[in-house]
């Protein structure tokens, strides 16, 4: 939501097989994935969460609440668990628990679309 050339589902699939934590809410109904969160390690002091989608349906019913803390969880026992999101998401944090930092970054928007996982 809100991508400006939101990422295909092979990249999704890539980003999810890519990822050392993944947790997905899938519509019992349905059996349809529904959200994700997906998360990166160095398997000792630091945790990264690096996307959390809900699809838009879905929104408003604590599906993101419920993957963050369940992804939150598994990562309790790392020093430090990192994100960095919008400003107009930081609160949804910030009630998880997780404080507002300072983050530096780069975004090749011109690159998003067609990134698949690198070697």
């Amino acid at each position: 939501m809100g991508w400006p050339d939101p990422p295909s589902p092979e990249t999704h699939l890539s980003l999810l097989g890519g990822s050392d934590h993944v947790v997905l809410a899938i519509d019992d109904k349905t059996g349809r994935v529904v959200g994700f969160i997906a998360a990166i390690t160095d398997g000792v002091l630091f945790a990264y969460i690096s996307l959390v989608e809900v699809l838009p349906d879905y929104r408003g019913r604590g599906i993101g609440r419920e993957l963050v803390g369940r992804m939150l969880q598994k990562l309790g026992g790392f020093y430090a668990v990192d994100t960095v999101c919008d400003p107009e998401v930081a609160p949804f944090y910030a009630a998880l628990g997780m404080e507002t930092g300072t983050a530096m970054m780069i975004r090749r928007h011109e690159l998003q679309s067609g990134i698949q996982r690198r070697a």
